[in-house]
């Protein structure tokens, strides 16, 4: 699996963003996809999840203002950022969990940088 993620960029606060993220090659047996952030000085965290099932999960940060949707027709998935803060800057990655023989594999986009700045 390669994932390709795309959209950040600079934006003043209270703005919004779409990040995509396109992915290609053996993409079956998906468990759960997700975005994390990567703050300078700080370790990644958990921005948005969401899980073969269609179930979300939000940072308490981002709640309200973020919003996750899964592989497309297009075979890409998004996070729609609204209400950007100073805070939300971060290299955000694309993240795909996928289950093979009862263990779990991780593939993570290259990043791409969001600065919510005035």
């Amino acid at each position: 699996v390669q994932l390709q993620a795309s959209g950040g960029g600079l934006v003043r606060p209270g703005g919004s963003l779409r990040l995509s993220c396109a992915a290609s090659g053996g993409i079956f047996s998906i468990d759960s996809m997700g975005w994390y952030r990567q703050a300078p000085g700080k370790s990644r965290e958990l921005v948005a999840q969401i899980s073969s099932a269609g179930i979300t999960n939000y940072a308490d940060s981002v709640k309200g203002r973020f919003t996750i949707g899964g592989l497309n027709a297009q075979k890409t998935m998004y996070l729609q950022m609204t209400t950007l803060r100073p805070e939300d800057t971060a290299v955000y990655y694309c993240n795909i969990v996928r289950r093979l023989a009862g263990n779990l594999n991780d593939y993570w986009g290259q990043g791409t940088q969001v600065t919510v700045s005035s």
